[in-house]
């Protein structure tokens, strides 16, 4: 199953092939570094986009406890500033916490000056809400020009894409998104032989949505019942649920 499930616009593909794949693909490294993969088989980056969501984000917090699951939620600057608790809430409970941009526009359209005042604003409201910045950036919708990664870098930030965004926002039923979470287990179960493939030593980003971008209480229930049905059998395959941080950083000798 392709990772790629978002259409690349017109106004991007236009551009050419080599600018269209540096803008959306996620493991493009054209427009500057970014991490799309964890270091290790046996780890599973889940990411969560468009929060915080008062609606959902603590049922989703509740299920990532049940089953020791640590993850990483890149914050719309505009939700966090109205839910300064929640988000204080996530970061207690083991998680880290992101820069997704104020407003959540496509940062390929905008210039290097909208980019940095995209990123600011919600840098200054998660670090109001915190005491601290974070240090984790995602565009939103993956898309990227020649100033996102430098101005995410100019604040401390490093980029994050993902392996697999399964299009958990799209309204389709539970039982379309089911199977598209499959290529998690799929890869977890070839980790487990002998794949000789440069990347079988490196594990998946999976990105998923707790919010979404036009209204703060997006319905996000069927995302949390494909993660009821996977998180008991990823566990079972030996993943092990971790931060971006964790999923970047080498083992303790």
């Amino acid at each position: 199953m392709n990772s790629l499930f978002i259409a690349v616009p017109g106004a991007v593909a236009a551009l050419g092939t080599a600018a269209a794949y540096g803008a959306a693909h996620p493991r493009s490294q054209l427009f500057g570094r970014t991490i799309c993969r964890t270091n290790s088989a046996r780890k599973l980056a889940l990411t969560f986009d468009d929060g915080p969501n008062p609606s959902m984000t603590p049922k989703l917090l509740d299920l990532l406890d049940r089953y020791s699951a640590k993850a990483t939620f890149f914050l719309i600057g505009r939700y966090a500033r109205e839910c300064p608790e929640l988000v204080k809430e996530t970061v207690a409970r083991g998680h880290l916490v992101g820069n997704h941009t104020e407003t959540h526009p496509n940062l390929f359209r905008l210039t290097h000056r909208e980019i940095r005042i995209e990123l600011r604003l919600c840098h200054d409201a998660i670090s109001n809400a915190l005491g601290s910045p974070p240090k984790w950036f995602r565009p939103p919708f993956g898309f990227r020009n020649p100033w996102v990664v430098p101005s995410a870098r100019e604040l401390g930030y490093r980029t994050v894409m993902w392996t697999l965004l399964p299009g958990d926002w799209k309204e389709r039923p539970l039982e379309w998104l089911i199977p598209r979470l499959k290529p998690i287990a799929e890869h977890a179960q070839r980790g487990s032989g002998n794949d000789s493939r440069p990347t079988a030593g490196t594990g998946d980003v999976l990105c998923l949505h707790d919010g979404t971008h036009r209204q703060m209480d997006g319905d996000r229930s069927r995302t949390l019942a494909a993660l009821e049905h996977w998180l008991p059998r990823w566990r079972d395959l030996g993943l092990e649920f971790v931060t971006i941080k964790e999923a970047v950083s080498a083992p303790a000798l």
